[in-house]
């Protein structure tokens, strides 16, 4: 070996074994490595920051917005919404909460994936009475399957692209990846809800970690042109119950409707009294477009800024509410503030919430203009509660959402725009139509992957210009000697793979793909198939908790242990590698 190559194999001994230590932040170790390469010499320092701009690093970060901005819209509220029942049977919930998490993994970021199926499911293991780790963990390995599927469901899927287009002259397209890991993904389906939640350790305590999210008291108003006035109240609880929301009364003309309330005819104006959850109450308000109580003055609120956000506080002993109604304390005009709900220690509230008499202690669901939450609260003589993620979703530019992604997602698949470009340009096009708020733009971009790849790509171009992945192929490649082409494929998905389940998937990809190269240049075969070994194997972390972000995240409210994961990830990972190997042959033969 040369002094390059044997600094450049310690640096990445070092990153892995830091990694595996889990003392520092990935990013942080990676950035110090990088920096470590350029002072050695082996990285030119014209090239040290070469990965920060390279387009597996800038679509990263564009489908995390994108993913925020479909979010937001309320695009995927038109899948969960119509599809997530709590009596219906463990296994079929798994199923098509997987099917819907695998095929939202194909077009938006895994990982925001799960983030936005993960509450989902949580609330309708409560709605059934059972233990939320039953399902988490099948969730989670659905949408690490389903982007699997194409280029921009999975880091590893566009850096093996771009990896390709360096090395080869061309990227992969985008449904390229979709035979092989298609099949992978249905495969690794059918076995999670058939077989694999049996597996899984069940646990009663699990639901008690999650969070005790507030019930809160509050009011939705039937609009003028509402496809819902002439219905009875009683008709809209199967679509009450679906969102996990209590009718509990109807107010007309600022009078409660009692006795025949459940049987009279909406009118426009109405205004319905709900007990329920801030996301279940934003979901119920989305699905029946519904207006906030408040509307004339909500309208004149989002009218006047960049959108709107909401925030909850409690009211304090000392507060200017204690003994005043938001009315009376002049709550919208003053601050332009809108009363959405009150949550009392679980006492109903029988007058019009904005009419209300507060206390101290009551919890206040808010509505104001976007960066002037502290200011209000303040105002208020209020303390504000840990933000957990609130957002208003902006159900009128639903289809403008989808229609801008759809478009992007067809013109790069057909070769009229680059990937990066084109959702570039979706990006733009969201936050000029105010889907997603310019103030949250960067926030929904997650910097320590994006500070990873950029400091590991440099890296790994190093290694591969260095000459340090031709070692490695030439000992793959002597190890599976006279070995036919599918153990060869298998020994390089296995290594793959367990390189994944302890490390992060990006890293694992940079030091795989051009190894695969390097495997197929000395087999003289065409290096597609290997490169599609990789992809899938790189993905396919499913032994542990720390192999892949989405595994991480149900680890609390799953309430699993390390140990859990390879019960049920072991034998998937063997699926995996045995549907793989033959349709990598078929479809990409050497």
């Amino acid at each position: 070996m040369t002094q390059d190559q044997i600094i450049l194999f310690s640096l990445f001994a070092a990153v892995f074994a830091m990694l595996l230590w889990g003392r520092f932040r990935y990013d942080l170790v990676a950035f110090s490595a990088l920096m470590a390469g350029v002072v050695l010499g082996v990285v030119p320092s014209s090239e040290a920051f070469s990965g920060f701009g390279h387009p597996a690093t800038l679509v990263v970060a564009l489908v995390l917005v994108v993913s925020a901005g479909l979010v937001r819209s309320g695009a995927v509220f038109l899948i969960t919404r119509t599809l997530v029942d709590s009596a219906r049977g463990l296994g079929s919930h798994i199923a098509l909460m997987g099917a819907v998490g695998g095929v939202l993994s194909a077009f938006m970021n895994n990982v925001a994936a799960l983030a936005l199926l993960m509450p989902v499911d949580i609330q309708t293991a409560r709605k059934a009475g059972r233990s939320p780790g039953l399902s988490l963990m099948p969730l989670s390995f659905a949408t690490i399957l389903g982007g699997m599927v194409t280029l921009i469901g999975t880091p590893p899927n566009i850096i093996i692209a771009t990896i390709r287009e360096d090395s080869l002259g061309e990227p992969f397209r985008m449904f390229d990846f979709a035979p092989v890991g298609g099949i992978a993904a249905i495969a690794g389906l059918t076995f999670v809800a058939l077989v694999g939640w049996r597996l899984i350790p069940a646990r009663d305590d699990a639901a008690a970690s999650l969070e005790d999210v507030s019930q809160y008291i509050a009011e939705l108003t039937v609009p003028d042109e509402s496809k819902h006035i002439g219905k009875r109240l009683k008709d809209l609880e199967d679509d009450a119950e679906k969102a996990d929301v209590a009718i509990i009364g109807l107010i007309r003309e600022g009078k409660r409707q009692y006795g025949r309330g459940r049987n009279a005819a909406l009118q426009a104006g109405d205004a319905l009294v709900l007990e329920a959850t801030p996301d279940a109450l934003d979901e119920f308000r989305t699905a029946l477009g519904l207006a906030v109580a408040d509307e004339k003055r909500a309208e004149n609120l989002k009218a006047g800024g960049d959108g709107v956000e909401i925030i909850e506080v409690v009211v304090t002993e000392t507060s200017r509410l204690v003994g005043r109604s938001a009315q009376k304390v002049g709550l919208n005009w003053r601050r332009s503030t809108v009363l959405m709900g009150i949550s009392r220690e679980g006492k109903r509230i029988t007058k019009q919430i904005r009419k209300t008499e507060l206390r101290a202690g009551d919890i206040l669901l808010l509505l104001v203009p976007r960066d002037t939450g502290a200011d209000v609260t303040q105002w208020l003589g209020c303390l504000p509660l840990a933000g957990r993620g609130l957002a208003v979703t902006n159900d009128e530019k639903v289809w403008l959402a989808i229609g801008l992604f759809v478009g992007a997602v067809v013109a790069a698949s057909v070769g009229l725009l680059y990937l990066p470009i084109a959702l570039g340009l979706v990006v733009i096009a969201y936050v000029l139509a105010k889907i997603v708020p310019l103030s949250e733009l960067y926030t929904h971009i997650e910097w320590p992957v994006v500070v990873l790849l950029g400091s590991m790509i440099p890296l790994g171009a190093a290694l591969d210009s260095s000459g340090g992945t031709e070692l490695i192929a030439g000992a793959l490649v002597d190890l599976t000697q006279g070995m036919p082409a599918w153990a060869v494929l298998t020994v390089l998905m296995v290594v793959t793979m367990s390189l994944s389940d302890v490390l992060n998937n990006t890293a694992t990809t940079i030091v795989a793909a051009p190894v695969g190269i390097q495997m197929a240049q000395s087999l003289n075969v065409n290096p597609d198939p290997f490169l599609m070994a990789v992809a899938v194997a790189a993905s396919s972390a499913f032994l542990t908790p720390i192999g892949h972000k989405n595994n991480t995240l149900i680890l609390g409210p799953g309430g699993y242990q390390f140990g859990d994961y390879w019960k049920i990830g072991l034998p998937l990972e063997i699926i995996v590698i045995v549907v793989s190997i033959p349709a990598i042959l078929v479809f990409w033969p050497l």
